[in-house]
């Protein structure tokens, strides 16, 4: 072997300098950035991302949260913990907020999902961010794929696929209006296998419903939906005690399980480099009610 090749960074050694390098760019260039705070995997890699990129000094911006209320209390604990522990400030736009006083209303599906977006953009108002940072990939759904690493919103919070601006040489384009904002995509080039690589050689610690254990589900539209306060199985499901695991969470009510044995880091790499299909195509009823369903949300205003 030779020296430069004893040099030459591995692919997630890449990764980790990408995004890095973006987060400093997001916080030279832009006034009030915030990060996209759930306690899911990606996000959670985003924030250890942003603790390294400004370590020892603290990460100079808060988390926000958008909570459907329909969330996972596994996933909330793992958030507030976080929270905690690195002293971030917390900002939580909820749902049933919206609601509560009629500026929203409850799906006759049940599904939460869809309804983050005006929170989401009332948040970004009120708090006057310029700049947010998201955990989407480019690997998880199409629409997503047609996204670039910053992202134009204009003054109603919406995107335009058409009109996007070119990332050449990794040089980034933050120009925006008042009353604009940008979406910020640090890992848009990563996939899920990346993801819990990265996971795995930084010992990451994730909130435990994404190792196998067993639970109650029942199965509907071809998935394993957790038995809950937000997910009740209807006359003809029958409810069963399986080991399963989550690859992505979100509203409870929309949100499924696959059945595994994986309870290491290790042996969900394992699974997940033998999957063919991704965790959004797989687990997620919101992305399911039509071809283009990400691309329309995304078009309103939703990460």
């Amino acid at each position: 072997m030779t020296l430069t090749e004893e040099r030459r960074p591995t692919q997630l050694q890449w990764l980790e300098s990408e995004a890095i390098h973006i987060i400093r760019e997001v916080v030279a260039e832009f006034e009030k950035p915030v990060l996209l705070f759930s306690g899911g995997k990606d996000s959670v890699v985003m924030l250890h991302l942003a603790v390294k990129a400004f370590w020892p000094s603290p990460v100079p911006f808060p988390v926000l949260h958008v909570d459907t209320g329909h969330n996972f209390p596994e996933v909330l604990a793992y958030r507030d913990a976080t929270v905690d522990k690195l002293g971030l400030r917390l900002e939580v736009a909820s749902v049933q907020d919206y609601i509560d006083d009629g500026r929203l209303r409850e799906r006759s599906d049940g599904t939460r999902n869809p309804l983050q977006t005006q929170p989401l953009l009332d948040a970004i108002s009120d708090h006057t961010f310029d700049a947010v940072f998201g955990g989407g990939r480019r690997d998880e759904e199409k629409a997503r794929a047609k996204e670039r690493v910053f992202s134009l919103r204009d003054e109603f919070g919406q995107w335009d696929p058409r009109n996007q601006r070119p990332e050449l040489w990794n040089l980034y384009n933050g120009r925006h209006r008042p009353g604009e904002h940008v979406r910020i995509i640090p890992l848009s080039n990563w996939t899920e296998l990346d993801v819990w690589q990265y996971i795995g050689h930084e010992d990451i610690v994730l909130p435990g419903l994404y190792y196998a254990h067993q639970r109650e589900v029942f199965e509907r539209d071809g998935m394993l939906l957790s038995v809950g306060e937000f997910a009740q199985p209807r006359g003809d499901e029958t409810v069963q005690e399986r080991q399963v695991r989550y690859r992505t969470v979100g509203d409870m009510s929309c949100t499924g399980a696959v059945l595994s044995d994986a309870i290491t880091v290790d042996e969900v790499i394992a699974e997940v480099a033998a999957t063919r299909v991704t965790e959004r195509g797989a687990t997620r009823a919101d992305d399911r009610m039509s071809e283009a369903a990400m691309e329309d949300r995304k078009k309103e205003g939703y990460f």
